[in-house]
């Protein structure tokens, strides 16, 4: 069980104030969410500091109901004048708004009883200094790689975050967690022929992001693997997306999935309730309870419980990304997946959504294409919510006789995402580093535009 620092019982205090204020001045029902956070990120290039930029933020949102009326307001101010002020002017508009049949809390039915310990905050401090450092020692690695010519900087930042959540109905919760980056990013080649790659991690514990030298040479070693890249011409090829954009194909499907666009008619997944959508090795899950995991949180943005969900179960659709609204809206309960601001009402999202690892290594996923493509990089967002017609811009490597041949570049790639979906396979090389993951994906007979 999580146990609350001083600074979260301060801002749940906030919100019980403001909310006791809330009702008292006439609204039904009221939630409150207070975000804070501080960062400090430095980058650095040629060995030179060019930026030290630390940041904070207080933000502190309020929702309150009249009947089937509602209204937001926020502030960066918790004295209390600006508490009474921030309460007459939600109720002022809730009084001037629409009718909306689906607002509301939360069923207190739902709500997460137990705040659990997801091992989200390290108390590590890092200085600018040490910061500046770190930075340096990614961008030296990668300026050593043979073939390196340039750089366009190091990076490295340190914050922290504390969400607190209070409502009328009941709930009171908050977590707090921390974060750690690092990134190179450099150039190969000369004159025309330059190309750029990069590296970076993130992670809440600093002892679990890779070493600075490690990310350095794996962005220097990206770069110059790009030089020389070749036009290819058009056709139907097998495409196998790495690792590195594979989690890309995921935000299409939970998109696609949100209970809000199913219940407008915009998903073209819409009619797909207990269909097979994957073939029937594939499994996707979302998990918001993921230790360290990166999209980790002990309740969702309306204080719901937010337990596993197993989204595709051997290839087939079993529910929609709900919160209480869109929820109401399909006929069915919330499943904990709202997200929250300050100033909107709650919408829905995945956590730590990602599919399960296949059977097979990526140098066996390759091994029977004649001809292919092996992409590192997608430009651009052609996809159509509403169809699933797909189409972006692709860089990468060019599969010959199963094997990883020449770089290329300025290629399309195009299909559609429920064809995609179906004719989609795995490799065994997913990595926990985003909170949307997914391994080395092949996808058969996709359209490849070249010159």
């Amino acid at each position: 069980m999580s146990k609350q620092t001083a600074d979260e019982q301060n801002s749940l205090n906030i919100l019980d104030d403001l909310i006791a204020i809330a009702q008292r001045k006439g609204a039904e029902a009221a939630d409150a969410v207070r975000i804070q956070g501080t960062s400090v990120n430095v980058s650095v290039r040629q060995g030179e500091t060019e930026e030290i930029e630390r940041s904070e933020a207080h933000d502190l949102g309020l929702r309150v109901f009249i009947g089937k009326q509602q209204a937001f307001v926020s502030s960066n101010d918790t004295k209390p004048e600006v508490l009474e002020e921030l309460v007459d002017r939600a109720l002022a508009m809730a009084r001037n708004m629409p009718e909306d049949e689906f607002c509301g809390l939360a069923d207190p039915a739902f709500l997460a009883k137990k705040m659990l310990d997801l091992d989200l905050y390290d108390d590590t401090s890092l200085s600018p200094d040490e910061l500046v450092a770190i930075a340096n020692e990614a961008e030296e690695a990668a300026l050593g790689v043979e073939g390196v010519t340039n750089s366009e900087g190091g990076g490295a930042s340190t914050g922290s975050a504390s969400i607190a959540l209070a409502t009328s109905g009941g709930f009171r919760g908050a977590y707090s967690s921390s974060s750690f980056s690092v990134s190179a990013s450099v150039i190969a080649g000369e004159g025309q022929g330059m190309e750029r790659d990069y590296d970076y991690d993130s992670r809440h514990f600093y002892a679990d992001v890779r070493s600075p030298s490690e990310i350095g040479k794996i962005a220097g070693e990206r770069a110059v693997k790009l030089l020389n890249p070749r036009k290819m011409p058009s056709g139907q090829f097998p495409v196998v997306y790495s690792n590195r954009v594979s989690g890309s194909i995921l935000g299409h499907f939970s998109g696609a999935i949100s209970g809000a666009s199913v219940a407008r008619g915009t998903s073209f997944l819409k009619d797909q309730m207990g269909e097979q959508i994957f073939n029937e090795q594939i499994n996707i899950i979302d998990d918001p309870h993921r230790s360290r995991g990166p999209a980790s949180k002990p309740f969702d943005g309306e204080g719901v419980s937010n337990n596993r969900l197993d989204l595709i179960k051997g290839g087939t659709l079993q529910c929609w990304i709900l919160n209480s609204a869109s929820a109401k809206q399909l006929g069915l309960e919330t499943n904990g997946r709202a997200t929250r601001g300050t100033a909107s009402p709650p919408g829905s999202g995945t956590t730590n959504l990602y599919m399960e690892a296949g059977s097979n290594s990526l140098e066996e996923m390759l091994a029977d294409i004649k001809s292919g493509l092996y992409i590192t990089s997608l430009i651009g967002f052609g996809v159509n919510g509403i169809t699933g017609d797909y189409s972006r811009g692709a860089s990468g490597f060019w599969i010959e006789d199963g094997k990883i041949a020449f770089p290329v570049s300025e290629l399309t790639i195009a299909g559609n995402l429920k064809d995609m979906f179906l004719n989609l396979t795995p490799a065994d090389d997913l990595e926990f580093r985003q909170g949307t993951n997914a391994p080395s994906l092949r996808v058969e007979g996709m359209m490849v535009a070249g010159t």
